[in-house]
């Protein structure tokens, strides 16, 4: 049997981490974030043996050799049949251009991909008459309400979502503060990158050392493995996959876990020309592309593609240790990384709310097709790759819809004349009352609310 995979921190501080214990630690005691030690190699044989295969085949043979010291064959297949119960349309839109369309899960967005496996990995290895383990999420949008609705209802698990109260859709927040049971919503009145430094900062917090904390954002190793999953998916049904046709994919990014999870599979082998890194108006990550200077954006800036509105992504410093650099939690830049072959993998681009809106009115008078914000960072910024000159006109590009535009109805029907029909489980929401707790930015209120629900004297 081929050694188990073990999972190291950013930060050199932590190794050796089995997944089931790094999937229940989420962020490494040295702050840093977890990552393989290896990767296990994707070869061409491999990609030729899975083509045809359902998505929960592939997600199976993608996440076998990660999980396999952890969960034996049956139980990795029944979870990955489990949590991918739904279609994953992939829509031809012009000559080789394609659409990823990541918004059919159970709350239409891409984070359902991740959750739910992650939901139902972490359900198995909590044992019972354990003291409950507690899901501390920070989101910009859709994290929140996919993890809630993962790990609703599972037995010795709590969750705890922080969500900016002024930031999201009423659907996104719906979506969170409807569940009720074993889910806490905390609306802070602040932005996502206060959110996520106040659940880091509980991560790190020795008062808080009684209460078993985990994470389910992306800083969690759980989100990026299953993410990696669909671009491998997408390729097998796009490319020519016996000659090893390369794919171009364009990624819209604001935490970067979504980007990360295709650089896992890039170095597993999997054939990918270049990732167009789109961002919105935070533009942190394409400045430092363009300079190699690092420089957060405080407050970050509030776009139509509300999860994406990040000023200093966490997984920023997954990107930079994959290219043998290292850059710290609050995004020191101690040693850079390889910026020629960083470029070499990656374009990126910022779009702005202008640009958003245009795309998003073309692509449905022009082509009928409907995007949302977000996906619109994406696509709109494949288009300008692909005039750039670095590729070819007929080159197979894959651009990820990563939410559905139902959740965004007011931008839809204001740019396209549209009203989006509701999927099921966002037409369920209305009738469903709301509960939530409103606090600042401030840690203490957090540290102490944790205390006393989750602690041992509650």
């Amino acid at each position: 049997m081929t050694d188990p995979i073990l999972f190291r921190s950013t930060n050199g501080g932590a190794g050796g981490y089995s997944l089931g214990r790094a999937l229940l630690t989420g962020q490494a005691p040295d702050r840093g974030l977890f990552m393989p030690e290896r990767f296990p190699p994707l070869t061409r044989a491999q990609l030729v043996g899975m083509v045809g295969k359902s998505y929960p085949q592939v997600a199976f043979a993608v996440l076998r050799p990660y999980a396999a010291d952890q969960f034996d064959d049956e139980t990795l297949r029944a979870m990955c049949d489990d949590a991918y119960d739904y279609e994953v349309p992939i829509e031809r839109v012009e000559r080789r251009r394609h659409l990823l369309r990541l918004d059919m899960g159970p709350t239409a967005s891409f984070k359902d991909f991740a959750a739910r496996m992650m939901g139902r990995m972490i359900g198995r290895l909590v044992r019972p008459g354990d003291s409950p383990l507690v899901v501390l999420t920070a989101t910009s949008g859709d994290t929140g309400s996919a993890v809630a609705q993962a790990f609703a209802g599972v037995p010795g698990i709590e969750v705890m979502v922080l969500f900016p109260i002024a930031e999201v859709s009423d659907r996104q927040r719906k979506q969170m503060t409807t569940i009720g049971g074993n889910v806490c919503t905390l609306a802070v009145e602040g932005k996502f990158d206060d959110c996520q430094a106040m659940a880091k900062r509980a991560f790190s917090d020795p008062r808080l050392a009684e209460v078993r904390l985990t994470s389910a954002n992306s800083i969690n190793i759980g989100r990026l493995l299953p993410q990696s999953v669909y671009y491998v998916y997408a390729y097998l049904r796009l490319a020519d996959v016996a000659a090893g046709e390369p794919v171009v994919f364009s990624v819209p990014s604001g935490n970067f876990g979504d980007l990360c999870g295709g650089l896992l599979a890039l170095r597993a082998g999997l054939p990918v020309r270049r990732f167009v890194v789109a961002t919105n108006a935070n533009d942190e990550v394409p400045r430092f592309f363009a300079t190699g200077r690092y420089e957060k954006i405080v407050p970050s800036r509030v776009c139509l593609s509300n999860a994406m509105n990040v000023g200093h992504p966490s997984n920023l410093a997954r990107v930079v240790d994959l290219y043998g650099g290292h850059m710290d939690e609050a995004g020191t830049l101690h040693r850079p990384p390889d910026m020629t072959r960083l470029r070499h993998d990656m374009w990126a681009v910022s779009i702005d709310d202008e640009e958003t809106r245009s795309t998003i009115a073309a692509a449905w008078r022009e082509k009928r097709v409907l995007l949302e914000p977000h996906g619109a960072v994406g696509w709109a910024a494949l288009g300008r790759f692909c005039a750039s000159g670095e590729v070819e006109p007929d080159a197979l590009a894959v651009s990820l819809e990563t939410a559905h535009p139902a959740k965004f109805p007011e931008q839809i029907r204001d740019l396209t004349g549209v009203d989006p029909a509701l999927p099921p489980a966002l037409a369920a929401l209305e009738a469903k009352a709301e509960s939530y707790e409103r606090i600042g930015v401030d840690y203490e209120p957090l540290r102490e609310i944790i205390a006393a629900r989750y602690g041992r004297g509650r």
